[in-house]
């Protein structure tokens, strides 16, 4: 991730096609350790396409992927999660009623 990180770095910074040698110089700037192996391998995958269209192909991809349970289940879900939450509070007043023991602290 770090790579990629500082590869997008290099991007954003205006160097279209960053090179292997350009973002070990931003991770050994900062003290981090290179893999020459990880690193090549990504200047590999990256090499000749547009980090633009990488992130818009990524985006479609996420858009795509199901999250969660149906819209049905999760209502009924929250609506009981709502009220046992509004017991719990109920409850907790009470509590802190019977801990107040007719004075205050700064009375």
């Amino acid at each position: 991730m770090k790579y990629l990180a500082a590869y997008l770095l290099l991007v954003q910074a205006g160097n279209a096609s960053p090179s292997a040698a350009d973002v070990t110089k931003v991770l050994e700037s900062v003290g981090i350790e290179i893999d020459s192996e990880k690193l090549d391998k990504l200047i590999s995958e990256l090499e000749g396409k547009s980090v633009e269209e990488l992130i818009a192909e990524g985006n479609d991809k996420l858009a795509n992927v199901p999250t969660g349970a149906p819209a049905g289940a999760a209502g009924a879900a929250s609506t009981e999660a709502v009220a046992e939450a509004a017991a719990e509070e109920e409850a907790e007043e009470e509590e802190e009623e019977d801990d107040d023991m007719g004075f205050g602290l700064f009375d």
